[in-house]
């Protein structure tokens, strides 16, 4: 039986187990039933799971691609941990899960990993990186004083004062029309 915690604060983290269950069992043991049980959170120890972060991989399903390819490509995973377990992950068969942070719904617990599972890794995903290069000129990292660029709605909505304001003088133009006309 193996024992880790998952942080409550935690992103970009994936961890992957090997479920080690004939393929006619997987779904089952994979599925949340109506009735609200759960073998996966059961196996896993888990307080909180959620179903739609779960992904089970039957690693026939991959073809050519080897399923360190598959984890590299869906969820980013680059580090010098996961090239160093790609062999072990590649020679795994039958299925896997996967969970990433999410799957956790973000709530701190301690696993404790049981038969049919079985952890591989724990892998982190790669930072985002920027599109281009970082702008050097003095001009790009700063603003003009008086900018209003975070006070002006980007959706091109009047401000609600500016909406009161035009409501007040509409208000008062009609007034000064029907007094000045009678």
């Amino acid at each position: 039986m193996t024992t880790m915690q998952i942080n409550g604060s935690e992103t970009g983290t994936v961890r992957l187990f090997h479920l080690d269950l004939p393929p006619e069992a997987v779904e089952r043991y994979t599925t949340q039933a109506g009735t609200g049980e759960y073998p996966l959170q059961y196996g896993l120890g888990a307080t909180r799971l959620r179903p739609a972060f779960v992904d089970v991989v039957a690693i026939r399903d991959l073809g050519d691609m080897s399923l360190s390819a598959y984890l590299a490509e869906a969820y980013q995973l680059a580090g010098a941990d996961f090239r160093d377990m790609r062999p072990r992950i590649d020679a795994l068969q039958g299925h896997v899960v996967v969970l990433p942070s999410q799957a956790f719904d973000h709530v701190a617990q301690e696993l404790t990993v049981a038969s049919p599972l079985r952890w591989i890794g724990t892998f982190h995903e790669e930072p985002a990186r920027g599109r281009g290069p970082t702008p050097r000129s003095k001009a790009a990292r700063s603003r003009p004083a008086g900018d209003t660029a975070d006070k002006v709605p980007s959706d091109g909505r009047m401000p609600p004062l500016a909406m009161i304001a035009l409501g007040v003088l509409v208000v008062l133009v009609i007034g000064w029309l029907v007094l000045g006309l009678t």
